[in-house]
């Protein structure tokens, strides 16, 4: 591109925003991404640096701020003269926060600037990550036919656990804010499942302490749970070729690989460690649903003892020409980097 375009990302340490800043400097965009300290710029370099063409310059291609979610401080520095918005960054708890509004508010306002950022300074195209868990909580979680785009979480349900919540209200209200305040904006979100594959460095999120736990038999029997996995690698494909994909406009776009039961991953791990003590029984729903009274971490994966769900992602391969990564590969390539690096040790 004779001119390259300036991208903001915010959460650019994040899990997935940091292969997002990989695949946006590959492909020639200005990057510029928020982080909460200079320390954690310095974090994003080094991940990403030893996957680059010799030929992109980091001096030149990659800046960084510093935002808080939580405050008004900065954003609007931060958002001048750029052509592209990624809003990445939100809160992702370990278990159940004591006060469910430590997720929800951080989600919901934190987006909210960013969009009102956007707006002042004229950004027109925005691209939003929320979540599979903006679309299958509600009343009919083992329905029959497939999840899709069309369908939201009900946050009254008692599945919709913080996490879920924060997720469904921070996308409406990038939505609501479009319609109603930011109608020239186009947005788009994408919403991934349960994300697997390979770090670009040890600092992740969540979803990957479940390889953790495992590779390090950490836990004495599996829970009866299952996910609706996907590749980071695909999720981040999805952001990028959403930039300038005119279909995307106006669209939530869902990221699944498809479905697998813990004792699956189990299973695939063993294939790939042979020599290392993978838990493979499974503990009884009673049991899990009992220990959950004591450990506010079980409690978040009670609703989903035992259920699978059926989610469509028909809507990525046929305006994002995405080819989703098997899981098998992804758990795999992920767990590779664990045991590779020695982050078992982060369980022991």
């Amino acid at each position: 591109m004779s001119e390259a375009k300036r991208v903001f990302v915010t959460g650019a340490s994040g899990f997935i925003a940091k292969h997002i800043v990989l695949m946006l400097l590959q492909a020639g965009f200005q990057v510029t991404g928020s982080v909460r300290s200079n320390q954690r710029a310095i974090e994003v370099i080094e991940a990403i640096r030893p996957h680059l063409a010799n030929d992109v310059d980091l001096n030149e291609a990659l800046a960084f701020v510093e935002l808080d979610l939580n405050s008004d401080d900065g954003w609007d520095e931060a958002l001048e003269n750029i052509d592209i918005l990624l809003h990445t960054a939100s809160p992702v708890p370990t278990g159940i926060p004591k006060n469910e509004d430590d997720v929800i508010r951080p989600a919901v306002d934190g987006t909210l600037r960013a969009l009102r950022a956007a707006s002042r300074n004229n950004v027109k195209r925005v691209i939003v990550t929320s979540s599979i868990a903006a679309v299958a909580y509600r009343a009919d979680l083992q329905q029959e036919t497939a999840f899709d785009e069309s369908h939201w979480s009900d946050i009254d349900h008692p599945t919709c656990l913080p996490y879920a919540k924060s997720k469904t209200l921070a996308e409406k209200a990038a939505w609501d804010f479009v319609k109603k305040q930011a109608p020239e904006m186009q947005l788009t979100t994408i919403n991934p499942g349960f994300v697997f594959g390979p770090p670009l460095d040890s600092h992740f999120q969540s979803s990957m302490y479940v390889l953790l736990r495992m590779l390090a038999a950490r836990d004495p029997a599996l829970p009866k749970i299952g996910f609706n996995a996907v590749d980071v690698r695909d999720i981040a494909r999805m952001h990028v070729r959403a930039i300038n994909k005119c279909e995307t406009h106006g669209q939530r776009i869902i990221g699944v690989s498809g479905f697998v039961w813990i004792q699956q991953v189990a299973q695939i791990l063993i294939t790939a460690h042979p020599a290392r003590k993978i838990v493979m029984r499974t503990a009884p729903n009673w049991l899990i649903r009992l220990l959950a009274l004591f450990d506010r971490q079980l409690r978040s994966i009670v609703p989903g003892l035992g259920r699978e769900t059926r989610i469509s992602a028909k809507r990525a391969q046929q305006l994002l020409d995405i080819e989703f990564i098997d899981i098998d590969r992804s758990i795999t390539e992920a767990s590779n980097y664990i045991v590779e690096h020695d982050l078992c040790l982060l369980y022991t």
